[in-house]
């Protein structure tokens, strides 16, 4: 069953690196048929089987040679350990269905946050919905948890929005919010506070390294996607030994 999930989080992958290339530029995911950017070759199915083709094409399209970009592998990769990942944790269960389509959208998220900084809203905004509806047929957290948790993952970054302007984007609202759908607003704390230290982390590593200036942006939406997939995996267990260190 694990070979299954992890088959299928791959296919799901190549899937998402039609998203990933085709949503930033608002074309259709269906037409045309996927081709090289350079010689505009149509790739065939042959070519298109995730991971193995890579390896088979040594990361060179057939026709030109032209350098498949490395984002390719590493999203296919990542997909299947997130789904085998959530699968070892949940099990085959709603609860499983429900983190797999959460894992796929983060994933498509932070990819499209790393190469244009933005967050895309086709994106965002329906998985608020989906993370309700998601939440009343798993029962995972109350719907009146799933509300809570859009207004505090959201509120969030409109207060941080209305501080500092320029500290972070409407697009990380929008996701913090579908966060708070998915995982109410216990779970949208964890992940909002994973993020900031993981965020806080690598930028104070670019800093120190010289790679990011202190005035130039980096995406902050790669963090929250972290610390959502961090939270809907295993932010029950890490909240419950937060908790812990403040009983006696």
């Amino acid at each position: 069953m694990l070979a299954v999930v992890v088959v299928l989080g791959l296919v799901i992958g190549s899937f998402l690196n039609v998203v990933i290339a085709r949503v930033p530029e608002r074309k259709s995911l269906w037409h045309p048929r996927s081709a090289c950017p350079r010689c505009a070759t149509p790739i065939g199915w042959y070519d298109n089987v995730p991971l193995l083709s890579f390896a088979i094409l040594r990361g060179r399209c057939r026709g030109c040679r032209e350098p498949i970009p490395w984002r390719y592998p590493i999203v296919e990769a990542s997909t299947a350990l997130l789904f085998a990942a959530a699968f070892h944790v949940l099990g085959p269960t709603l609860d499983f269905a429900a983190a797999a389509v959460l894992l796929a959208m983060l994933v498509a998220i932070a990819a499209i946050d790393l190469r244009h900084q933005i967050i895309p809203d086709v994106i965002s905004l329906p998985g608020i919905a989906v993370g309700v509806v998601a939440c009343l047929v798993t029962g995972r957290v109350t719907w009146v948890e799933s509300l809570l948790g859009i207004l505090v993952g959201g509120g969030i970054f409109l207060l941080i929005i209305l501080a500092s302007p320029q500290g972070m984007g409407v697009g990380d609202l929008k996701l913090g919010a579908m966060l708070g759908a998915f995982l109410g607003w216990k779970l949208v704390l964890v992940a909002i506070m994973l993020s900031v230290l993981s965020g806080g982390a690598v930028a104070v590593a670019l800093l120190l390294l010289g790679r990011k200036g202190r005035k130039e942006a980096i995406p902050f939406g790669p963090y929250l996607a972290l610390g959502g997939a961090v939270s809907i995996l295993w932010g029950p267990a890490l909240l419950g030994w937060y908790l812990s260190r403040f009983v006696s």
